[in-house]
């Protein structure tokens, strides 16, 4: 809430007098408000005083920099990979257990050497874990943790598209030691399963202004002999989202700044999975992008597919995901993913590459 005192507009007030005006909402809706108002010019300009009740509701909501202000587009704001399509989130786990990559970059060498090859198939993000979460997984001390993540964070740092800020580095992590030691090294989001349940972790995104990733889960790691019943997957999902963007937004944290995930294979069968990528489209009611999590896992294994043989089944889902409208895709085998998000933006009419950047397409094929 913003309690202040405002001019009031002549005529309204014969006095003149200055009245006590309490305003209440949450950061999103009074983006929405300010952008409404710095976007009508005549409105805005026709009482100096006015607009300065408008820069001072901004300057206590410490969103001075919005474009709602002027009216102008900020050319400073982050320009995010998952604002003007797909954007592909490349698994590097620094673990010895992970389900699917387990102890592959377990040094520093190979997690340079894995991150390369990803910025060399086109990764936007790639998302670092220390911590597996696989269903009966042994949680992980957090100085162990730091000790996986914090090395990494720095190591990839060499890699030029890491350190020029082309390809973020997120930090796949439910505990808030290791989020803000990974931050301090130099990462740029925080992927969190247990979807912020813990404050700290809240006040530690807040504190940074670091895009968050909030997924939805019961239990982190999985456990396997939990089985919630659904009145409707997809709605329940949402409505239990909804609930921890509040907490999130009361915390402080920027609402533009969130990432939901609907939590594929937390705590949902592989039926609830295969209908939350279905029907992705329907958590766009939350107003943040969304995230589908689904690279080699369980759900797969509904459609006979073992687990060391999903890739095919993960790209397969990777272009229904993208075309239904996921923001991001998270996936272990980034070439493959993100040749089935450049199929599926080219088929909606956004291909990502040029036609100077791909070879002639005007031969017809043998």
């Amino acid at each position: 809430a913003i309690v202040g005192g405002v001019g009031a507009g002549e005529g309204r007030v014969p006095s003149g007098e200055r009245v006590p005006v309490t305003l209440a909402g949450t950061v999103t809706e009074f983006r929405a408000l300010l952008d409404r108002i710095g976007g009508d010019r005549e409105f805005a300009g026709t009482s100096r005083e006015f607009a300065g009740i408008v820069a001072d509701i901004a300057d206590r909501l410490g969103i001075r920099d919005a474009d709602s202000v002027s009216g102008e587009p900020n050319d400073d704001a982050p320009n995010y990979p998952w604002i003007d399509g797909t954007a592909v989130m490349g698994v590097l786990n620094v673990t010895p257990d992970s389900f699917h990559d387990g102890g592959r970059h377990a040094s520093r060498e190979d997690a340079v050497a894995g991150v390369k090859r990803m910025v060399a198939a086109g990764v936007d993000i790639v998302d670092i874990g220390g911590e597996s979460t696989r269903p009966g997984a042994e949680p992980v001390p957090v100085d162990e943790e730091i000790d996986r993540v914090v090395p990494t964070v720095e190591a990839i740092q060499s890699v030029p598209a890491v350190a020029d800020g082309d390809v973020l580095v997120s930090i796949d992590t439910r505990k808030p030691a290791v989020a803000a030691a990974a931050l301090e090294a130099g990462a740029d989001l925080i992927n969190d399963v247990t979807g912020l349940a813990d404050p700290e972790m809240r006040e530690v995104v807040a504190d940074a202004g670091c895009p968050v990733v909030v997924m939805h889960s019961l239990d982190a790691p999985v456990d396997p002999t939990n089985d919630p019943e659904y009145d409707d997957v997809v709605d329940d999902v949402i409505a239990a989202l909804r609930e921890r963007l509040a907490l999130a937004e009361t915390a402080g944290i920027d609402r533009d700044k969130v990432i939901v995930d609907p939590g594929l294979g937390f705590d949902t069968s592989s039926a609830e999975a295969f209908e939350l990528i279905d029907r992705v489209g329907e958590f766009a009611a939350l107003d943040c992008p969304v995230l589908i999590g689904h690279s080699h896992k369980s759900m797969f294994g509904a459609v006979g597919r073992a687990p060391d043989d999903r890739e095919h089944a993960t790209v397969a889902a990777t272009a229904l995901a993208a075309d239904r409208g996921a923001d991001i895709i998270r996936v272990h085998d980034v070439a493959e993913n993100r040749a089935a998000v450049d199929v599926a933006a080219a088929v909606g009419g956004s291909p990502r590459g040029s036609s100077d950047e791909v070879a002639d397409d005007s031969a017809p094929d043998e």
